[in-house]
């Protein structure tokens, strides 16, 4: 049990009923959750309304209630606290209650359109590597130490963040390296994380179905940036136009990263082949196993981050050499008996899959064919899915338009807007096959010796959403059992 007006300490409240003295037993935003003695927090969120579920808080035995609206007629033998805004001031309610555990860790968080989970993900191996207990909370995985617990959302809510950030500092975690979506951010799922260093990767258009405007979402994203406290360092892409917006307000010590322009790590490019890249970072050569022009960025941001946070520089290069890309994303196998490589990658916005497809274009042989097989998923911006085809189309040799995650959407429906983005010559190089299953085994099935197969949206995903119901769906396990015959890989 912690006292009431210890966990308030941090934020401004009016007590509107009660006292703030009393002690409670735990805090929760899900009135389901509650039990006596606990503090209910009524956070309006994107589809309900905290303040809709008070009485059932009252009822499980809830004594004190947080909110932004009050209602006079709530029983006199409760404690009622009037914030500002309840979804901010739960997350630093719960960073008090967990006794603010990321003062004794080193956070850093990562924002961007693309790159987030490669870079969180490389900083997380970096740092395991040199010898340090680290924590990463990814759109994959969520790991404390050696602990794997799968994630559900790119950033968790408040609640879980502390929670994890607690736990990390039981085992005696030391860094943690985290993705911040910009969902996250809007939401001040955040609230209450005291970060030493923010990265920003790159923006796009993405997210539009959430945001609503690109602005918007460009806002939430800078927003970041402009809440970084004066100890801890802003690292920014600035080879990206919005590299430098993202930091005109940050009290942080802004330090950039550019593969294009001068800057603070400047990366440059001498070799980028199936092997791998060899780069010069501030003079300074760097063998990697990861491919692409968008690896040597990741590469040059989780380099620079390692040097910002003390990473002595021979030891840094040496271990980041020895490193591979996240689950899913660029992630290939050769054929041995034909040679076709297969490729599946997350890329599910157009600029993302640009990168890959550009990169593929730079490694392969002239005369060597792409086969590309994209989705969009339902329930998100439709926007971008003319484009995604398009972009598809403009660099592949043959594109199957085929499901991703459909949701509530219908599939058909979901290719065919797809579709609207190609011309009558595109059309004459597409397939739409609505399964994603049978899309795959087409592809596996056209593609001659030498040839490149890049499977991409869903990347590291094992499952494909449908009406609401998740049905196991592995993209590369799918890819192993067709081309190499390996139906282990498909039965596991």
């Amino acid at each position: 049990m912690k006292k009431l007006n210890e966990l308030l300490a941090f934020l401004p409240y009016i007590i509107e009923k009660g006292n703030d003295q009393i002690s409670v037993t735990g805090i929760t935003a899900d009135s389901r959750q509650v039990v006596k003695g606990s503090v209910f927090v009524a956070i309006k969120g994107v589809h309900n309304d905290g303040h809709q579920f008070i009485q059932n808080a009252l009822s499980n035995g809830a004594s004190c209630i947080i909110c932004e609206t009050v209602n006079k007629d709530l029983p006199e033998n409760i404690c009622v606290i009037r914030v500002e805004n309840a979804a901010y001031s739960f997350g630093l309610i719960m960073s008090a209650w967990y006794e603010q555990p990321t003062l004794k860790l080193q956070v850093v968080g990562v924002t961007g359109t693309n790159g987030k989970t490669t870079t969180a993900t490389l900083l997380f191996d970096l740092f395991t590597a040199v010898g340090f207990k680290c924590g990463l909370i990814s759109t994959i995985e969520v790991r404390m130490a050696d602990k794997l617990i799968p994630a559900t959302h790119t950033t968790p809510d408040a609640a879980q963040l502390q929670y994890l950030f607690s736990n990390m500092v039981s085992i005696g975690c030391q860094y943690v390296f985290m993705e911040v979506s910009s969902h996250a951010i809007h939401q001040h799922r955040i609230a209450g994380i005291h970060f030493k260093g923010a990265i920003f990767t790159n923006i796009t258009h993405d997210h539009l179905d959430y945001h609503g405007t690109f602005d918007h979402y460009l806002k939430y994203k800078k927003q970041f940036f402009d809440d970084l406290s004066r100890d801890a360092f802003a690292l920014v892409n600035i080879d990206d136009k919005r590299g430098l917006v993202m930091v005109q307000n940050t009290r942080a010590e802004i330090k950039t990263y550019a593969l294009k322009r001068m800057a603070s790590f400047k990366g440059k490019i001498i070799t980028n082949n199936l092997d791998g890249l060899h780069l010069e970072i501030n003079e300074k050569e760097l063998y990697a196993r990861l491919i692409g022009e968008f690896n040597a960025y990741n590469l040059t941001a989780v380099y620079a981050a390692a040097t910002l946070l003390g990473v002595e520089d021979t030891l840094l290069r040496t271990r980041l050499s020895g490193l591979s890309a996240a689950a899913g994303r660029f992630e290939y196998f050769k054929v041995p008996e034909t040679k076709v490589m297969a490729i599946v990658d997350y890329a599910h916005t157009p600029d993302a899959l640009l990168k890959v497809l550009e990169t593929i274009h730079k490694m392969k042989p002239e005369k060597v064919r792409i086969l590309t097989v994209i989705g969009c998923g339902g329930d998100r911006d439709r926007e971008k899915r003319p484009a995604m085809a398009k972009v598809a189309s403009a660099w592949s040799d043959l594109t199957i338009l085929t499901s991703d995650n459909p949701r509530t959407e219908e599939p058909v429906a979901i290719i065919n807007e797809m579709a609207a983005g190609l011309s009558s010559d595109d059309l004459k190089k597409t397939l739409k096959i609505t399964d994603r299953l049978e899309a795959i085994r087409t592809a596996s099935h056209l593609v001659k010796n030498g040839d490149i197969l890049l499977v991409a949206g869903k990347g590291h995903e094992p499952y494909q959403e449908i009406m609401g119901v998740k049905h196991p769906f592995d993209d590369m396990k799918i890819l192993r059992s067709t081309l190499l015959g390996d139906l282990n890989d498909l039965n596991n």
